[in-house]
């Protein structure tokens, strides 16, 4: 028995049970500290980004989205997975801003990285804070895109809706409360280009 925290836990073997095209499951078998093995399952993702778009009056733009798995639309933010491989991921963000909300920022930074569910999935959202916002046209791709409701809330008002349970996506819920802290507390963020220790890479890798 290793001492606490002290503990390599080495991946025996793995085994790919579906691979797709936005995420993959896999098992891997773990060594455990007792000297036995465990089982784990473990969701392999693109990873994404999200926005936190702050107009000059302290206003954040929000979409109301429909989410199968939860069977209702929620309130969240500006969002998308790092689809296309190898794009420098403030560009996906700025992307993913026109195309859902028809904003530009001229200022981006990085307010939090966000491990969705590290108990199963390697799912990171990496939350971009965006100023210096311009209104242009909406470039649309998607089915889904084309029923996005977009909305500007007060960004006292969009953490109270996030303390209240009415925003339960996790970037979203994050976000709000570090561009908050920003506004506020003149918590410092971190530039557009910051390492990025979590990003995945395993689904990345598959299509290279």
């Amino acid at each position: 028995m290793t001492e606490p925290g002290r503990h390599s836990f080495d991946v025996l073997s793995t085994e790919d049970i579906y691979v797709g095209r936005i995420l993959a499951l896999r098992v891997d078998e773990v060594a455990m500290p007792g000297g036995g093995r465990a089982a784990r399952e473990i969701v392999e993702h693109l990873g994404a980004v999200a926005v936190v778009a702050l107009d000059e009056d302290d206003h954040v733009t929000l979409i109301h989205q429909y989410r199968h798995p939860l069977g209702r639309r929620n309130w969240e933010l500006p969002a998308g997975i790092i689809d296309k491989l190898g794009e420098d991921p403030v560009e996906t963000a700025r992307r993913e801003l026109v195309e859902e909300v028809g904003l530009a920022a001229g200022d981006w930074s990085v307010l939090v990285d966000v491990a969705v569910s590290p108990g199963f999935t390697d799912e990171v959202v990496r939350v971009f804070l965006a100023t210096d916002l311009a209104t242009v046209e909406r470039v649309m791709e998607g089915d889904e895109e084309a029923d996005l409701v977009a909305r500007r809330f007060p960004l006292d008002e969009a953490v109270r809706m996030a303390l209240a349970g009415e925003i339960v996506n996790s970037a979203a819920v994050g976000g709000l409360l570090a561009a908050h802290a920003v506004r506020t507390l003149a918590a410092p963020t971190r530039p557009a280009d910051a390492p990025w220790r979590d990003l995945p890479t395993r689904l990345p890798g598959r299509r290279t």
